[in-house]
C-alpha cells in the first residue's frame, strides 16, 4: 500500500498541520495556565530548532544561544518602548535583523580563528558578557528585568487585532512559531541546507567539492540567531517581563536538551525534545527541592540508552521490529 503522503515534504506538512491545528484548538479545552505553557513552549521549540540548524547540519556548538534570544527581547522591548507607533511585525523582524547582523559580525571574527570547543566557549564567553550588560543598564532594568512589556495592537490594514485581548497573543505565537519553523526546515532542506549537512559529515571534502565551509558556517550561524532572535521578542510580551537570566549560560543549555533528547538527526528532534522536557518540568513542578533530581536522572538514562535521542531510539526500535516480521514471513513462505 502506498503512503498517504509519498514525499517528506508532504509527511512533514502533514504533522506539522496537525501540531499546529492542535495547539489552536487548545484554548478551548485547556485551562489559562496550560495555555500558557504550551505558548511558551512553542517559542522553546523554535528555540531548539534553530540550534540544531547550526549542530545538527553544520557541526557548529554554541554554548551561549540564548545571548541570541536575550538580544531579540530587549532589543524588540527597548523599540517598543522608544517607538510605540511603529508597526509591531517591523519590530519583532527588526528584532531578527538586529540579531543576525551582530551575529555576523560575531561569527566573522571567532569562526576565522576557532572551531569545536574554542567555538563553543567563544559563544559561552558572549552570552555572560550579554547576560552581566544587561544587569548593569539602568534603563533596561538591571536585575529586576525590563517591565511593562505591552502586547502591541496588530494593524493588518483591512481589520486591527488587539493582542492584549483574551487568547489572540497565543494564536500569534502559534502562527509566527509555525512560520519560523517552516522557514528553518525549508532551509535544511534547500540547496543550503544540503551544503551545510556535506559540512557536517566532512568540512575538508566540501571544500575540496567547492563548497565556502567558512560562508556557510557563518550563514548557519546568522539564520539560527536571527530565528531564535524573533522568538526572544515573542517571549518578551508573553511574559509582560524579560530578565537577565534569559541570557545567563543555564538558558542556553535548554536547545542543546531539546535537541540530544528529541534527537540532533531529525528535524522534528528539538520539538519532541522539547515538549518532553516542558512535559518532565509540569509534571515535577510540586516536588521542590527533587525536581532538577528527576528531570536530570529522566535525561541521563535517554541519552545513555537512546543515544541518537528519542526519536533516534524509535527509529532503531522500528528497524529491528521490522526485520524480525521479515525474517519470520521469510521462514514461513519456506517451502
Amino acid at each position: 500500500m502506498k503512503s498517504l503522503f509519498p514525499t517528506q515534504l508532504g509527511r512533514d506538512a502533514a504533522i506539522g498541520a496537525v501540531i499546529v491545528i492542535a495547539m489552536l484548538a487548545m484554548p478551548s479545552l485547556a485551562s489559562k495556565g496550560f495555555v500558557f505553557i504550551l505558548g511558551t513552549l512553542s517559542l522553546h521549540i523554535v528555540f531548539g530548532l534553530s540550534w540544531n540548524l547550526m549542530f545538527g547540519q553544520t557541526g557548529l556548538v554554541s554554548f551561549g544561544h540564548a545571548s541570541f534570544f536575550a538580544i531579540g527581547g530587549y532589543a524588540y522591548a527597548l523599540t517598543a518602548r522608544l517607538y510605540p507607533d511603529l508597526h509591531p511585525l517591523l519590530a519583532f523582524s527588526g528584532a531578527g535583523l538586529f540579531s543576525a547582523a551582530l551575529a555576523l559580525l560575531v561569527g566573522m571574527v571567532a569562526l576565522r580563528r576557532s572551531l569545536g570547543v574554542y567555538f563553543a566557549i567563544l559563544t559561552l564567553a558572549l552570552s555572560q558578557i550579554v547576560y552581566l550588560v544587561l544587569s548593569s543598564i539602568p534603563a533596561l532594568g538591571r536585575e529586576d528585568g525590563f517591565t511593562g512589556i505591552r502586547r502591541p495592537m496588530l494593524d493588518l490594514g483591512v481589520v486591527a487585532i488587539d493582542l492584549a485581548q483574551g487568547n489572540n497573543y497565543y494564536y500569534f505565537i502559534i502562527v509566527v512559531s509555525a512560520l519560523l519553523a517552516a522557514l528553518l526546515w525549508w532551509v535544511m532542506h534547500s540547496r543550503f541546507g544540503r551544503a551545510f549537512r556535506s559540512i557536517q559529515q566532512d568540512p575538508d571534502r566540501a571544500a575540496f567539492l567547492g563548497i565556502n565551509v567558512q560562508a556557510n558556517r557563518l550563514a548557519a550561524f546568522a539564520i539560527a540567531s536571527g530565528v531564535t532572535a524573533v522568538a526572544g521578542a515573542l517571549y518578551g510580551p508573553w511574559l509582560q517581563l524579560l530578565t537577565p537570566e534569559v541570557a545567563h549560560w543555564t538558558f542556553s543549555a535548554r536547545p542543546i536538551l531539546y535537541a540530544l533528547l528529541g534527537g540532533v538527526q531529525s528535524f522534528w528532534g528539538p520539538v519532541v525534545g522539547a515538549a518532553g522536557f516542558a512535559f518532565l518540568e509540569y509534571g515535577t513542578r510540586t516536588m521542590h527541592g527533587f525536581s532538577e533530581i528527576i528531570i536530570g536522572t529522566i535525561l541521563l538514562i535517554v541519552v545513555l540508552v537512546f543515544p541518537g535521542g528519542i526519536l533516534g531510539g524509535l527509529a532503531l526500535l522500528g528497524k529491528r521490529v521490522g526485520s524480525k516480521v521479515r525474517n519470520e514471513t521469510r521462514v514461513e513462505e519456506a517451502p
